[in-house]
């Protein structure tokens, strides 16, 4: 099997726990939306959470170590179109038609992202410069996006603000695990005693309770499609800007991968509808009317 076929399957494995992780934290904010985030650490159902978005982050780290982030960032999308069945089953639930094409467009743009990476890109490390200037500059744009969201005065553009924040930190703390871990495959596990490894784990825990605190005014899903988004542009700008990362087939790559892009981030825009949630009838996937509306997932 080759590393980027290997890289593949650990991704998808990745969304999948991700996904699951994001529907138990969408559960436990709607629960405790009035109570502080750090009160949730008392819960066993935070720590469950926690431990499946551990497994999604370790196998994240396993497809970055076999492909390179261009290939490997945008299969997180999926985490949307997991968590769409994940979420539905848990509530007893159908998922509506209208979500399920949004879904069929993402994974339509991500099939087509996928065939324009060239297989032969390899995991690549960043710099110590290159990655230190990463971590300052997104931490910049992270609290800026923080202090955007404290002024805004409507909770679900102060969800979509965190959830920003929270998709870039990830996006970032990916490419800081890739360095840390080619770096630790060639130094040993002297590698883990750097300022990169304290500027991932704060990137990560950060994107955690940035992504908590974004599920408690809107729901799952459109944090979960804005975080889904935010996370693959970020990563793209850092592998196009320090990794020199390229699609095949030089400006005409480029063009047909935007629009790729663009079809996938329709699909989330769709599953984001408030329209586009499941149907309490079985035999009927239209939305019902006296049902609550949060988008994607009821």
């Amino acid at each position: 099997m080759t590393a980027w076929a290997l890289s593949v399957i650990f991704a998808i494995a990745s969304a999948a726990a991700y996904a699951a992780g994001a529907v138990v934290q969408e559960r436990l904010a709607a629960d405790a939306v009035r109570k502080p985030v750090l009160a949730l650490l008392r819960r066993g159902r935070w720590w469950f959470a926690v431990g499946l978005n551990a497994t999604g982050g370790a196998l994240h780290v396993a497809a970055l170590a076999y492909g390179p982030l261009s290939l490997v960032q945008p299969l997180g999308v999926l985490t949307l179109v997991l968590a769409l069945p994940m979420g539905a089953a848990l509530a007893g639930r159908r998922v509506a038609g209208r979500a399920w094409l949004g879904a069929g467009y993402t994974v339509a743009g991500l099939a087509v992202l996928l065939l324009l990476i060239s297989p032969a890109t390899g995991a690549e490390a960043l710099g110590g410069r290159d990655a230190m200037i990463l971590a300052i500059a997104a931490t910049v744009t992270v609290a800026a996006l923080m202090v955007a969201a404290r002024f805004s005065r409507r909770p679900v553009i102060r969800s979509l603000f965190n959830a920003s924040a929270s998709g870039v930190a990830f996006a970032v703390a990916s490419a800081l695990t890739q360095t840390v871990a080619l770096r630790t495959g060639e130094d040993g596990p002297s590698a883990l005693l750097s300022p990169i490894t304290v500027a991932l784990g704060g990137m990560a825990v950060g994107g955690l309770l940035l992504s908590q605190i974004a599920y408690r005014h809107s729901g799952l899903g459109a944090p979960l499609a804005t975080l889904t988004l935010a996370n693959p542009i970020a990563s793209a700008i850092i592998g196009m800007v320090l990794l020199g990362e390229r699609f095949v087939g030089g400006t005409a790559g480029t063009l047909a991968a935007l629009a790729a892009a663009a079809v996938a981030s329709w699909g989330v825009v769709v599953l984001a509808q408030p329209d586009a949630r499941v149907s309490t009838d079985p035999d009927d996937s239209s939305p019902d009317p006296t049902q609550k509306r949060h988008p994607v997932l009821v």
